[in-house]
């Protein structure tokens, strides 16, 4: 009889059915390991923590003084001037140095070199220079007058009377941030492609809008980064007007630890103010440079603020089916058919 199973053929060697053990699906994957990775955290970490500890035990931090006067009244008053002095200096520094900027991009030759020469000269001399020569242009003008040219003045006012200290300060600020503001508006413009401007003058769009509505746009992407460290900057370095005897941050606080002696915690004072006011410069310039990416960027990533909404209604949707009741398994037939 013949057999059922279907036998071999003569001279070939069975199938091999064992799992085979040798090739890339058998091979045991193994995460890299970063010693010098973990040994460089490690010792950040060692480094941190004692920089926190040192911070919460040493007593010449004195937080109590530190507590005492960071929302005192005195302070806070410098705060605004401070303020004040950062807003003037960066409006008027950006709208003279945007001026400067576009007649370094002119075609006259002297526009060109009356521009060049103001940046160049403003941005030789030291801020604390121009701020005291300012505070001095008495010395140099008695009064100041408006009349013809080379003849007679019509009107003319005392000079310490029309500027003030104040008015020296922010004129000292203004004309130092415009000689940097310059380079950076003029960096923006030309990262601007020319064949847009050549495209928008074919279709007969005038020369000032081209510049505002298509140039300044695209000019801000790139204007906007330097531009938000220039204020930064700039805001602390209003703390340089304390020559001028001007009530800002660092001024009060000189005075303050001049007569208590308390240095170290009233130093603390003006740093906490930096760092806050800083950051709230940063988190304004990430927003501005959110909408200005508009156009690059059709889907921008979520900002921090939408990540802590969606985090919470994450966290409410979860809340809310734990809290629903489980309702009983239905009994199943053989089919599957609940009965």
């Amino acid at each position: 009889m013949a057999s059922t199973t279907d036998a071999a053929p003569s001279g070939t060697a069975p199938a091999d059915t064992r799992p085979d053990t040798t090739g890339p699906a058998s091979l045991k994957v193994v995460p890299a390991r970063h010693y010098a990775r973990w040994a460089a955290a490690a010792a950040v970490a060692v480094l941190v923590a004692q920089f926190v500890h040192g911070l919460a035990t040493n007593p010449v931090w004195e937080w109590g003084v530190f507590s005492d006067y960071v929302l005192s009244e005195t302070i806070v008053e410098a705060v605004w001037v401070t303020l004040q002095l950062t807003a003037y200096a960066t409006v008027l520094g950006f709208l003279l140095g945007t001026v400067l900027a576009f007649m370094r991009l002119s075609r006259s030759p002297v526009l060109q070199t009356v521009a060049w020469t103001y940046i160049w000269v403003f941005r030789s001399i030291p801020m604390i220079v121009q701020l005291v020569f300012w505070f001095n242009l008495s010395a140099l003008y008695k009064e100041l007058g408006v009349g013809i040219p080379f003849g007679p003045v019509f009107w003319s006012v005392d000079s310490n009377g029309l500027i003030g200290t104040i008015g020296a300060a922010v004129i000292g600020l203004t004309l130092h941030q415009a000689a940097y503001a310059a380079e950076i508006v003029r960096g923006g413009v030309i990262s601007v492609d020319p064949g847009q401007l050549e495209a928008a003058a074919a279709l007969g769009i005038p020369r000032l809008r081209q510049i505002r509505r298509i140039v300044l746009p695209q000019a801000m992407r790139a204007i906007l980064p330097t531009a938000g460290n220039e204020i930064i900057g700039l805001l602390k370095g209003t703390s340089v007007v304390y020559v001028m005897s001007i009530g800002e941050l660092f001024y009060q606080v000189q005075v303050i630890y001049g007569r208590n002696g308390r240095v170290v915690p009233l130093l603390l004072v003006a740093t906490a103010w930096y760092v806050v006011l800083t950051s709230l410069l940063s988190v304004a310039q990430y927003y501005v440079e959110r909408h200005y990416a508009r156009g690059a960027d059709r889907t921008p990533p979520p900002t921090p603020f939408q990540r802590a909404r969606r985090l919470v209604r994450t966290l409410r949707a979860a809340a809310a089916r734990r809290d629903q009741p489980v309702l009983p398994l239905k009994t199943l037939g053989p089919l599957g058919e609940s009965r």
